[in-house]
């Protein structure tokens, strides 16, 4: 298989190093203004006269070109598979493909213990969820964060954009949400242009209670979820990679040092393979539809 990557930032250079690791993947060529040694670059899609070669894009631009670059992709070849970076936009667009087989890459469903999780709640009649994930943003991206795309609005920043894992993979849980209240907003004093605090609570199509904090703001570096069952209180940290089950007894699964690419690779198998967890595209547009209501609700 051939594969051509958009983009070549921190998450492309990721995409491509994982690639490179599966037997299946023969060629690798980019989409990059960056001279990369041993890779054939090109410095946009138009100048890429034989797309029909690749069986596999990545598109891992900017979130804001996102819609751009599917739009290209789905008009110039058929039949192939794309994954597109996380959140699909920077807004809801009406945009449904026609000729190729797109995902989103919320990689965060391939967490072993995210997984362990989603199983065990099968056989649970699920009454609440309860997910949180903050970091602070200067702490969190390598460099001069007001420089970084999470910094700018424009650019497909912002909290809610940027931890939409949370939402999708509450919705992956318990379903998708039936009414939503929210807040979103930039209360620091950081120099960004996007939101960095975004709370959110509603009620999914499962009647499952749900409440998501997620923010640019935190000194301690925290991503759980507690979930809420009929017979059973499970709690989730992704930090110490511990899952817990409490209900007459007390089981832990354990993982505590997931390997940095462990998850990616298993995404791309998934895509290329069985596509069992992968976020499909009417999914991505699910969250992306929740995404535009805390967006309407906040900018009113």
């Amino acid at each position: 298989m051939k594969a051509l990557i958009l983009g070549y930032g921190s998450i492309g250079k990721r995409h491509c190093e994982v690639l490179e690791a599966l037997p299946q993947i023969d060629e690798i060529c980019l989409v990059t203004n960056q001279d990369v040694v041993g890779k054939i670059c090109y410095k946009s899609l138009e100048e890429v006269s034989n797309l029909d070669k690749f069986d596999y894009f990545v598109i891992a631009t900017p979130t804001f070109l996102h819609l751009q670059n599917l739009k290209f992709l789905d008009e110039k070849v058929k039949d192939k598979i794309i994954l597109c970076e996380k959140p699909l936009f920077e807004k809801f667009y009406d945009f449904t493909p026609k000729n190729n087989k797109i995902f989103v890459g919320y990689v965060l469903r391939f967490h072993p213990l995210l997984q362990k999780l989603k199983e065990l709640l099968k056989n649970e009649k699920i009454f609440y969820i309860n997910a949180s994930c903050g970091q602070y943003l200067p702490s969190w991206r390598n460099g001069d964060y007001t420089k970084c795309y999470s910094a700018s609005k424009e650019k497909g920043g912002g909290v809610l954009l940027d931890l939409s894992h949370e939402l999708d993979y509450t919705m992956w849980l318990c379903g998708k949400f039936k009414s939503i209240k929210s807040f979103q907003d930039k209360v620091s004093n950081l120099q960004i242009t996007s939101d960095d605090l975004c709370l959110i609570f509603g009620k999914t199509d499962n009647n499952v209670v749900a409440n998501i904090s997620i923010d640019y703001l935190s000194h301690m570096t925290h991503r759980n979820v507690r979930v809420e069952c009929e017979a059973s209180t499970y709690e989730l940290n992704f930090i110490k990679g511990t899952l817990i089950k409490q209900d007459i007894n007390r089981q832990i699964f354990n993982m505590p040092n997931l390997e940095r690419n462990e998850m990616f690779l298993a995404m791309h198998k998934d895509v290329l393979g069985e596509q069992k967890y992968v976020c499909g595209f009417s999914e991505g547009q699910d969250t992306m539809g929740t995404i535009d209501q805390i967006q309407r609700q906040n900018n009113e």
